[in-house]
């Protein structure tokens, strides 16, 4: 199945009774010969693309946790917090689930990650951010085309040194 037929409308309406989960996660961007490139990662066995977030633990704030989730799943350490670049809900993949995700514009010079979370992700792709690749949420994709020319702007303006 297509992951076109699979994301429709439907996860973007919440059902009665369906409890929420704060997620937090990362635009994480670097530059490469005068392109900015974007980090995308994979879970599990799925083949399209995905940004690096997952849900907040106890005791962290949104901007630590977004920290954590870029290690875990995308392997970069080395992030500098731009600023908010805005909040997503849908339900959960199990669909039992509302998500409500705060994603956080980063830039890096770091090439290579080494996800922590190896058994559900297994590594990061860059892609440049004017050609985006399919990516299975279409919520996530609209995120970056919408704030496309601010965050080339932004991540162009953050010295390298």
């Amino acid at each position: 199945m297509a992951v076109k037929s699979l994301i429709d409308d439907t996860w973007y309406q919440r059902p009665p009774g369906v409890p929420h989960r704060v997620a937090s996660g990362g635009v994480v961007c670097r530059c490469e010969a005068g392109q900015v490139l974007v980090a995308l990662v994979r879970e599990g066995h799925f083949q399209s693309f995905v940004l690096p977030k997952g849900g907040v633990e106890p005791g962290e704030t949104l901007e630590q946790a977004a920290y954590r989730e870029v290690l875990e799943e995308a392997g970069i350490s080395e992030l500098r917090m731009i600023r908010k670049l805005g909040v997503l809900e849908r339900l959960a993949y199990s669909r039992r689930v509302w998500q409500v995700v705060h994603l956080f514009l980063f830039v890096t010079t770091q090439r290579e990650g080494n996800p922590t979370d190896y058994l559900r992700h297994h590594g990061v792709w860059w892609h440049p951010l004017a050609h985006l690749p399919d990516m299975f949420w279409p919520e996530q994709r609209h995120l970056l085309e919408i704030n496309r020319d601010t965050i080339i702007e932004e991540v162009l303006a953050v010295p390298t040194a």
